[in-house]
């Protein structure tokens, strides 16, 4: 077993501290939002930054200003800019800032929030929260993940594309495959549906087969997946996508992952029993958080 946090002395702390940065762990969950400082695979303070439900968290980066924080909550987008103390603030974009929102994802500059009642919009959030741009993309039954382009619903996958038209704005497309829990947008698609998860090819070809219910992906060919309960992983050195090209990870606690996230240099997942693990590259540490409903992960670059 990987030693706990609590194992690795303060020294240690501050040397990889000095070396590797911090980027910040956000975990939506059913009490708020916990924030975990990582130091490549170092973990360091947490606390809880948000204090409503929340039911994902996705991280927009910005050039010129603090990337920004967007969480999902049932009473609308919540927006913060990343730094030490968060202020969180309703997004002024009608239904977007009150409504329930069941997803969030970032694709083209902009927040993509996937609607309780399955409409799916696109968002530019101006200073402040305010003066904000919604765009309506399209609907999908049952929303469950936003990543890149990629929508994961009851009805399948669905990918963000432009329109047709002169001038038209991004529309939804239906891309395949049926009960999509998660997918994967940034690099080589990937979808996790109750059959398995799939990478998009000449059509969707199978990769995993079992009941996939979390996939992530750092668009260098490195992923992960939650199938049966278990935490599969694909090595960024390997081209293919078939079962042969995943290897079982050896998580340091006996729960099942069920948030997956991909920082610089790190591979993140969070249990169901609220222990949040990590990998630089050599092997997993993990630290319990102490939280339960967990519902998604988010990383951003601190330092």
């Amino acid at each position: 077993m990987a030693p706990a946090e609590d194992d690795i002395s303060i020294e240690e702390k501050r040397v990889y501290a000095g070396t590797a940065g911090r980027t910040d762990a956000y975990v939506a969950t059913e009490s708020g939002v916990v924030r975990v400082a990582l130091s490549a695979d170092k973990i360091g303070a947490f606390d809880m930054v948000a204090r409503d439900p929340a039911r994902d968290a996705a991280v927009l980066p910005r050039r010129d200003a603090p990337d920004l924080l967007g969480v999902a909550t049932p009473d609308g987008l919540r927006v913060a800019p990343v730094g030490d103390d968060l202020a969180f603030e309703a997004v002024d974009a009608g239904s977007v800032g009150s409504e329930p929102i069941a997803a969030v994802g970032v694709h083209d500059g902009a927040f993509l929030v996937a609607g309780d009642d399955g409409r799916i919009d696109r968002l530019e959030v101006g200073d402040g929260g305010t003066d904000s741009v919604v765009t309506a993309v399209g609907d999908v039954s049952e929303p469950r993940a936003v990543d890149g382009p990629l929508v994961a619903a009851a009805d399948g996958v669905h990918r963000v594309v432009e329109g047709d038209g002169v001038g038209d704005g991004p529309e939804l497309a239906a891309v395949g495959l049926d009960d999509a829990r998660d997918a994967a947008g940034t690099g080589m698609p990937l979808a996790a549906t109750a059959a398995g998860v799939y990478w998009l090819g000449n059509g969707w070809m199978t990769a995993l087969s079992g009941d996939a219910t979390a996939v992530a992906a750092d668009g260098d060919d490195h992923a992960m997946a939650v199938v049966d309960g278990d935490l599969l992983v694909h090595g960024g050195d390997d081209a293919e996508w078939g079962t042969e090209s995943w290897a079982a990870a050896e998580l340091p606690v006996d729960e099942e992952p069920v948030a997956l996230g991909y920082g610089p240099g790190v591979s993140v997942a969070v249990t169901d029993a609220g222990t949040l693990c990590v990998d630089a590259g050599d092997g997993w540490r993990h630290q319990v958080v102490g939280v339960r409903g967990v519902a998604g992960v988010a990383l951003a670059v601190v330092e």
